[in-house]
């Protein structure tokens, strides 16, 4: 009888995010992208993983991102509005030319990225979601993609979780390094779902003089 684990793995939807986060995607069976809490605003203002990422800008890790409308309030990810207002999705690129044009990979990935970020899309979790999607798919991943709006999962914090691999018939889950703080494991095992820790560690590519740990994909899409 085969011991095989049908492994599932959650997360919000970010933007470029880091290495990390496609490791859960390479080690998943199912991810399942987590639009339908709350938008983790950061202090007072609307800044999160969820719309910016590090990048190396001369050779310092730097923020960079797309701007969102700001809004009072609890907001949903899957509610939030990219304001395109202001030509970001221009500027994104030329600072990616300035600060990667001599990276050995810059054309190979620039025909990736480009059509991302000009993906005219308003809606932040869509534009994100085919950021991710199409990365993946470049790199060679195979895990399938569900979102947690389209499977109509209730309950919250680890219930919400353990529901949502139960939707799709999941019999473990994988989990970041930092989620020992908020979610209870034991409620894992008591449905009969293996909880697996990620433990991830970047390893450094590209010249190594310049790596820089944490950063966006972008950054190892140009250096791999």
């Amino acid at each position: 009888m085969s011991t095989q684990k049908h492994t599932c793995s959650i997360h919000q939807p970010n933007f470029f995010p880091w290495l990390g986060y496609f490791d859960k995607i390479r080690r998943a069976d199912v991810f399942i992208f987590l639009d339908d809490v709350a938008y983790p605003k950061s202090g007072s203002g609307m800044g999160s993983w969820t719309n910016r990422v590090k990048i190396n800008i001369q050779g310092r890790a730097a923020w960079v991102g797309c701007p969102v409308r700001r809004t009072s309030g609890m907001q949903r990810i899957l509610d939030v509005r990219i304001d395109d207002s202001s030509p970001w999705r221009t500027k994104l690129l030329k600072t990616l030319e300035a600060n990667y044009k001599r990276s050995p990979n810059y054309d190979a990935a620039m025909a990736v990225i480009r059509p991302l970020i000009e993906y005219p899309m308003d809606n932040l979790a869509d534009f994100n979601i085919n950021a991710i999607t199409a990365i993946g798919k470049a790199l060679g991943l195979t895990a399938t993609f569900e979102r947690q709006s389209d499977l109509k999962v209730e309950e919250k914090a680890t219930e919400l979780l353990i529901n949502l691999a139960k939707a799709v018939g999941a019999d473990a889950y994988l989990c970041g390094s930092g989620a020992g703080g908020y979610q209870e494991d034991e409620l894992f095992h008591q449905c009969g779902i293996e909880l697996i820790y990620q433990n991830f560690r970047s390893e450094p590519y590209g010249q190594t003089d310049r790596f820089l740990p944490g950063l966006s994909v972008i950054d190892y899409l140009f250096y791999r």
